[in-house]
């Protein structure tokens, strides 16, 4: 059993990645987003980037920086197969996983220009905004010297394996098995 966290910036590919990896190969796949839009709406508030970020960080806070990547290891965990965990977006969390078995990290990143275009195709409740403001975003969550917030910028230089994904979809899916064949060679 092998665990693969997904970092990177927004809109670079992640979810393409997840797909391939659930589809083609298998894994058994688990979303921070997902885990925190179900805190979200049980708390009866919208769901938006912004409550996503305020939620992922009061959690943190009152958990530790590792808490909902440890809630989403120990679903994986007990599955008993290859799994991928997106998305880990701080140090905390990277820290936590460290310490477990089998467990690598893989960082999605491209231009910038070519990832709000991607955003705004994919048209998600939180991708709905203007360049400028995802452009504040992404800087809000690229660094922050709080281990309980967003630091892509220290989770992407964390990474075992980077991909930078300015081409194909195809293209990515060569990438992502080149990855695959490294970590089955480390393991």
């Amino acid at each position: 059993m092998i665990i693969i966290g997904i970092t990177g910036t927004l809109g670079a590919g992640k979810g393409t990645v997840v797909e391939y990896l659930v589809g083609k190969k298998g894994f058994v796949h688990f979303s921070v987003r997902n885990y925190l839009a179900e805190v979200i709406k049980s708390q009866g508030k919208e769901l938006n980037r912004d409550t996503m970020v305020v939620t992922a960080n009061e959690l943190r806070n009152r958990n530790g920086p590792g808490f909902i990547i440890e809630e989403l290891y120990h679903k994986a965990e007990s599955t008993g197969k290859n799994c991928v965990i997106e998305s880990i977006r701080t140090p905390g969390e990277i820290e936590k996983l460290r310490g477990k078995d089998n467990f690598y990290l893989l960082a999605v990143d491209a231009d910038i220009n070519t990832r709000y275009e991607r955003i705004k195709l994919r048209g998600s409740e939180t991708d709905n905004v203007s360049f400028e403001i995802f452009q504040q975003n992404e800087n809000r969550e690229m660094h922050s010297d709080d281990p309980n917030k967003q630091n892509l910028s220290e989770c992407i230089r964390q990474a075992d394996f980077v991909i930078l994904n300015d081409n194909t979809i195809k293209d990515l899916h060569i990438k992502t098995e080149e990855v695959l064949k490294k970590i089955s060679n480390q393991t």
